[in-house]
């Protein structure tokens, strides 16, 4: 039933000739359709050391954890400010963990201040958590995408010609 393959063959037999066209098929055809059996590894998150200090925006797809000074904006997946370190501007992120000291607006699907956070600015979360001990100077507001540039209450309002009202 099953045979070597016949690539290194010079030619074929006159009695494969009854065989199937598509024999060969599964072994020209097998690269493009193969797929790893396991997902790629998530790279390890970037960590930015005590003694550094960065005047300038991040920006990545990827995870941060600062443990140093940050005198700009950071976008990220997950952001994670150490119990030492200090970020001045707005901070961007599917999930947030602030252990740390933000000076600026956090922004966050998922929003965690520790016990040991201080945060001075806003927040605009989808879900929040912040532990006893957390010390929070600013407003919270909730939105159900507060990684939106554009702000502010996305859902029309109603007027008083809608047809929502006359019902």
């Amino acid at each position: 039933m099953f045979s070597k393959s016949k690539i290194n063959d010079p030619a074929p037999k006159p009695a494969d000739s009854t065989a199937p066209a598509e024999a060969p098929k599964p072994t020209s055809g097998a690269a493009p359709d193969f797929k790893p059996s396991a997902p790629k590894a998530k790279p390890p998150a970037s960590t930015l050391s005590s003694d550094l200090h960065i005047k300038g925006n991040l920006k990545t797809t990827g995870d941060i954890q600062v443990e140093g000074q940050v005198d700009g904006d950071i976008r990220a997946h997950l952001l994670t400010v150490g119990e030492g370190a200090t970020v001045k501007g707005e901070c961007v992120a599917d999930d947030v963990v602030v252990n740390g000291r933000v000076i600026g607006r956090v922004r966050g699907l998922k929003v965690r201040l520790t016990s040991t956070a201080r945060v001075e600015g806003d927040i605009i979360h989808k879900t929040i958590a912040i532990e006893s001990g957390a010390h929070f100077e600013g407003s919270v507001q909730r939105q159900d995408d507060p990684l939106s540039t554009t702000g502010g209450i996305k859902a029309k309002m109603p007027t008083t010609d809608d047809s929502a009202l006359k019902s």
